[in-house]
């Protein structure tokens, strides 16, 4: 049986951009993926089939009171980057501090924003970058601008964006991971050749994700090797319990088992914990990595929630995922507690539209297509905080079930509160006040695309599952590369914080 230098598990934002940083070194690289290559169809920007979950896991979760639901969950190389929106935002400098919110405390990381800072740059200059700096006051320090500048909004967003700044607000363009095409000069266009970005696979590859900026980038070197379609079942170690030796996957009904000497899990928050809990055996009985009782706890997904804006002011944006709301991140002048953070995300198609609207649609001879062009499509996201209590579990099967119970709800509320105000404002500004109406909901228990929490790192092994370099405090050669280590949530997309805590790892890693 070949043995490789390490193993990497999973390909998402962690694992694609590690093995990326891990390729030039010349190390006998195996990357293991459950998925496959996402196939490029027609039904990559058919709304309705997307909707329909096409691209979503078939598998079923169960929450605590064994109901089984389906979770926003994509096995693709790329993993959930296939179909994020490419929002990459730097957690502020005080998420890494304790923070009071309205349910309690955000703890501490054992790390700072400093300690982040440079691999955040190198991250931003890997997923190719457009954004703006000097104009959202949350910002966190940065040595130098993004790679690329914003992108232009469209007529409308401008409309928008000129009305927030018209009420003190300070509105910025949203972080985009975008890779456009360039002329023969080697600059790139301003032209946007993509509409259904945000939710959508994008066969053009114009969407910098982990599948085409990291593994490819991997893939070009020969010590590097992929194997899809195989899940894993199980790591395991050395009679000591000190070592991880080996990994069992499932492919096409049979059971194989790679050797390495080191192994990375990165199979996001959820599936780490839950092959971590898999992989117990006589030295680990209580899952590998686990003699703190951490392992799995402290899951957390953000309060995200969806709010549709209709005006009487027709919104023809086509590529509408433009402006960050940044302003009550920290509290407002109402509330001495943070809030969160608001983005526009991508424009609803008319067929997905019926249920959001409900009776409404029809009324005054108004259809789902009237609907779809005065609608302004909002995303907010307010911090959930670590409760040991939400968690992930496995039963015999080694099925998924999550423990969870939304906490922090106050500043989620306030939050879409002071949108709906906002954009209330913007309507009195543009001559239309009262026509606004709004729509949208909560996402649920399965809206884990910010899964984030369930393998902390910290420096007391009693305390905390991964040391400060995201080592295992019980073994000395098991490594987790995802969103799992994340102590507190903050309240921005955890993808670019995946990727450069990825490239951080990839360092102490690649010699």
């Amino acid at each position: 049986m070949e043995k490789f230098d390490i193993i990497i598990i999973g390909t998402g934002a962690g694992g694609g951009t590690l093995a990326w940083k891990l390729a030039p070194s010349g190390k006998r690289i195996l990357i293991l993926e459950r998925g496959d290559f996402l196939p490029k169809e027609k039904e990559n920007w058919e709304p309705l089939a997307v909707a329909q979950g096409r691209y979503k896991t078939p598998e079923m979760w169960r929450d605590a009171a064994g109901k089984e639901f389906s979770p926003y969950q994509h096995y693709w190389v790329g993993g959930n980057t296939k179909l994020y929106g490419g929002a990459l935002l730097r957690l502020r400098e005080s998420d890494f501090e304790a923070v009071e919110h309205w349910d309690g405390i955000s703890p501490e990381w054992p790390l700072k924003y400093r300690d982040f800072a440079p691999w955040y740059d190198q991250a931003e200059a890997l997923y190719a970058v457009h954004g703006a700096r000097g104009i959202d006051p949350t910002e966190p320090p940065a040595s130098n601008g993004y790679p690329y500048p914003a992108l232009p909004y469209e007529p409308r967003m401008a409309e928008v964006s000129a009305a927030l700044k018209k009420q003190g607000l300070n509105p910025a363009p949203i972080p985009l991971a975008i890779r456009l095409p360039q002329d023969h000069n080697g600059r790139q266009s301003d032209r946007l050749h993509i509409e259904l970005y945000d939710g959508y696979p994008d066969p053009t590859g114009a969407k910098a994700d982990s599948h085409v900026v990291g593994i490819q980038g991997a893939l070009q070197y020969p010590n590097v090797t992929l194997l899809r379609s195989r899940k894993a079942l199980k790591i395991n170690t050395d009679t000591s319990g000190r070592r991880a030796v080996s990994v069992t996957v499932a492919h096409e009904g049979m059971a194989e088992t790679y050797q390495a000497d080191t192994i990375v899990v990165s199979c996001g928050a959820i599936n780490s914990a839950a092959l971590l809990l898999r992989s117990a055996n006589e030295k680990h009985p209580n899952g590998l990595a686990n003699s703190s009782g951490q392992l799995g706890r402290n899951l957390m997904i953000h309060n995200n929630g969806i709010v549709l804006a209709y005006s009487a002011k027709a919104n023809p944006s086509t590529f509408q995922k433009a402006i960050l709301i940044p302003d009550f991140y920290h509290g407002a002048d109402d509330s001495p507690y943070p809030l969160g953070a608001i983005q526009n995300m991508g424009k609803a198609d008319p067929l997905l539209l019926a249920d959001a609207v409900g009776d409404d649609l029809g009324k005054d001879g108004k259809d789902a297509a009237h609907f779809a062009n005065h609608i302004i499509d909002f995303f907010i996201t307010a911090e959930d905080l670590p409760r040991a209590e939400n968690r992930v579990l496995t039963d015999a099967e080694g099925n998924i079930q999550l423990h969870y119970t939304p906490n922090n709800l106050e500043a989620y509320r306030r939050l879409r509160e002071k949108l709906i105000r906002a954009m209330d404002s913007v309507a009195e500004i543009e001559g239309v006040g009262g026509s606004t109406r709004y729509y949208g909901f909560k996402l649920g228990i399965g809206g884990v695309s910010h899964q984030n929490g369930t393998c902390r790192f910290g420096d007391d092994p009693a305390t905390s599952v991964l040391d400060r370099n995201c080592k295992a405090h019980d073994l000395d050669n098991l490594y987790v590369v995802d969103t799992s280590f994340f102590p507190s949530s903050g309240a921005v997309n955890p993808s670019l914080t995946a990727m450069a805590n990825a490239l951080r790892v990839g360092t102490l890693l690649y010699n």
